[in-house]
């Protein structure tokens, strides 16, 4: 969940201005009908002498590959060599609307069709195209060139969209990441990055696209000079405080955290410093408070238009009935922009307010992802580390003895002096907390009445989502005393048991539920570890195990029958507990029985040897629930399976695991019998 690096393209593809027509849905891009013999005809428009025409087969062919159906047609016919060599069309209307067409191949297609994309060589002309427009770009600041009928900068807006290209199929393709590297494509981006004050949709671009390249690349850092730090360390340092320069800022700080072994020994504890100074800046902010506010900038704005319009209407009205039927066909007086015509990096013009909260969602999610992956930084990931550490834990615990009451729970990372320090003296934990609430249910409500606001309800979601996986990493690595102490854990652990349990019905939304149990599992570790009193009772952690186990997210059972084995270790300790212990250990020997995954059957083998690995009362519950004839009499099907199951299914980490808990079965089957009087001598 940490290490793991999340693919993300463009959620929202190019728009083609285009000619008129292309936008009224007049000819091919109109059509309902065979879709392949609509690409077929598109595609040779290309090649038409006329620039407008092959404008218009570019914007046509940019709108159709929005829909996903109509994708395949295009790449039969061979759409990216096609659409190549426009991308160095002596038109730049032409170049940007083919630019944005494989903007929206790359981001519809997903990976495969960008790897087709780079197999099919795009990154030579979109290279050269970036080459281009970098050199534009200084000629621009002498004498701008102004795109067709709009007071847009063309180069500028053909380098958004090619960098957009750029992004995509370095996301999932090393040889595109590669090219970006051999052919300087540093220089280039961090060129267009400069106009971040001017034009913060292209350095957002830019921003995203860096992020991609900078991760796992080090190829690439030695084209980090200081004059590219120079140019990243002036935008962090930017005082704009709209929610785009927030996102442009965050952006910019995971990019120099990826980028962090080109920074000096000296400088190292600043920089850290000030990049989660900027991810703090970012996660303070209420993204509910915005949402309210906002939406009722956006209402007041479209009200006084709508009455602006009417005016404006009642004038026309009295000026036209001069004008003879052709004069009110002419363009619209100057000052007014048709809205079709607007080409938007996110969102339409019309929706600036959407766009603000939308930008501060995505860096509050950017932000949360990148604290994970400090806190994970050159370790295991997140769930190799969760498969390893139950089976390091009930190693250690059987070679040790029983009588010494087992292992201890799972031991923070190592955490770098720089990172602790700068989390808590940017006050970083107290703000994740904060974010695992559930979305303020006015923002919420206001959002499920807007069609255009609704799909904010899921990017809320996903933030909290995202710090509750950030929680369970903070717990991994933090001392307890860091983290505030034994009260603080405790009212922790409240707070998550009423994420759980306080709604009308359970939840089962999967990625909820991964991670709220992710950030429980952590938090019982580290309070069981210190003796900490744990605050669910046997009530709700059945309730909770019950329909955890019921997934089909392996993660999420993974996770509640640790939670079991974490409680009932605790409560094997605690007089008058046989009979929670007895319902515990029933439910952990059925899931190690029936489920269908290795992986979750061996989890819930090592939560039994927790639960029942000393104490008179798990004594008690395991002679009651008959534990060592079940075991035995399952220890040769555990064997089978994983025989039959293991080769193929199961990476190498934990194939391991389940070697080490096949062992830990024979050793605890051992110590039962011993405990019983029946070891055969």
């Amino acid at each position: 969940m940490g290490k793991s690096k999340a693919k993300r393209f463009r959620s929202a593809p190019f728009s083609p201005a285009g000619p008129q027509r292309a936008a009224s849905g007049e000819g091919p891009a109109g059509e309902d009908g065979d879709g392949g013999s609509s690409a077929a005809e598109l595609l040779e428009k290309l090649q038409h002498p006329s620039a407008d025409v092959r404008e218009f087969a570019c914007a046509s062919i940019s709108k159709m590959l929005q829909q996903k159906h109509a994708i395949p047609a295009f790449l039969q016919r061979d759409v990216v060599r096609c659409l190549g060599p426009m991308l160095l069309d002596q038109s730049l209307a032409v170049r940007e609307t083919a630019a944005g067409a494989l903007r929206n191949l790359s981001a519809c297609g997903g990976f495969e069709v960008c790897d087709d994309m780079v197999t099919k060589d795009i990154m030579t002309p979109l290279v050269a195209l970036l080459k281009e427009c970098s050199a534009g770009l200084e000629a621009n600041e002498v004498s701008p060139m102004k795109c067709k009928d709009t007071k847009k900068n063309c180069v500028e807006d053909i380098a958004n969209e090619a960098v957009n290209v750029l992004w995509n199929v370095c996301e999932c393709n090393g040889t595109a990441v590669s090219v970006f590297n051999k052919e300087g494509c540093l220089d280039v981006v961090l060129q267009y990055l400069k106009k971040f004050s001017t034009n913060v949709d292209l350095a957002l671009s830019v921003a995203h696209c860096l992020q991609t390249v900078t991760e796992d690349n080090p190829d690439l850092l030695s084209s980090f000079n200081a004059s590219a730090h120079q140019v990243l360390e002036s935008i962090m340092l930017s005082q704009d405080n709209t929610m785009e320069h927030i996102l442009l800022r965050t952006l910019l700080a995971g990019s120099v955290w990826n980028i962090k072994d080109t920074i000096p020994s000296s400088s190292q504890a600043s920089t850290i410093n000030a990049i989660l100074k900027i991810f703090s800046e970012s996660l303070v902010v209420d993204a509910g408070e915005t949402v309210i506010h906002m939406k009722e900038a956006e209402t007041q704005r479209l009200k006084l238009t709508a009455e602006a319009e009417t005016e404006e209407n009642v004038g026309d009205t009295i000026d036209n009935s001069v004008l003879n039927e052709d004069d009110e066909m002419e363009e619209p007086p100057k000052g007014k922009v048709k809205r079709e015509n607007d080409i938007s990096d996110l969102l339409p013009s019309d929706k600036w307010e959407l766009k603000q909260v939308t930008a501060l969602l995505m860096a509050q999610q950017t932000a949360l992802e990148i604290i994970v992956n400090m806190c994970c930084s050159e370790d295991p990931s997140d769930d190799e580390w969760e498969e390893l550490s139950s089976s390091d834990e009930s190693d250690l615990f059987m070679e040790n003895s029983y009588d010494e009451g087992g292992g201890q729970p799972m031991s923070p990372l190592c955490l770098s002096a720089e990172v602790h320090a700068a989390l808590m003296n940017n006050l970083i934990p107290k703000k994740i907390l904060e974010k695992t609430a559930f979305p303020n249910s006015v923002a919420v409500d206001i959002c499920t009445h807007s069609p255009s606001w609704k799909p904010l309800i899921r990017k809320m979601n996903t933030v909290q989502c995202r710090a509750l996986t950030c929680l369970h990493s903070i717990l991994l690595v933090s001392d307890v005393d860091c983290l505030g102490g034994a009260s603080t854990l405790q009212s922790l652990a409240q707070h998550l048991s009423q994420l759980v349990f306080s709604q009308p019905e359970f939840p089962t939304h999967t990625e909820f539920l991964e991670a709220v149990t992710s950030a429980m599992r952590a938090l019982l570790q580290t309070m069981a570890s210190k003796n900490i009193s744990q605050c669910m009772t046997p009530e709700q952690l059945m309730t909770l195990c019950e329909a955890g186990i019921h997934s089909g997210n392996i993660s999420v059972r993974v996770n509640v029958v640790s939670i079991l084995g974490i409680a009932g270790s605790v409560l094997a300790k605690i007089e008058d507990t046989a009979e929670t212990l007895k319902m515990i250990g029933k439910f952990l020997l059925e899931v190690a029985m029936k489920d269908s995954s290795l992986v979750v059957a061996g989890e819930a083998l090592d939560a039994l040897f927790d639960v029942f690995a000393d104490g008179t009362e798990a004594e008690k519950a395991a002679v009651q629930i008959k534990l060592l004839p079940a075991l035995k009499e399952f220890q040769p099907v555990f064997k089978i399976r994983m025989r039959k199951e293991g080769k193929g299914q199961y990476s190498t980490d934990q194939l391991c695991v389940l070697d080490n808990v096949k062992m830990n079965l024979r050793r605890f089957i051992a110590y039962q019998e011993t405990l019983g009087g029946k070891k055969t001598t």
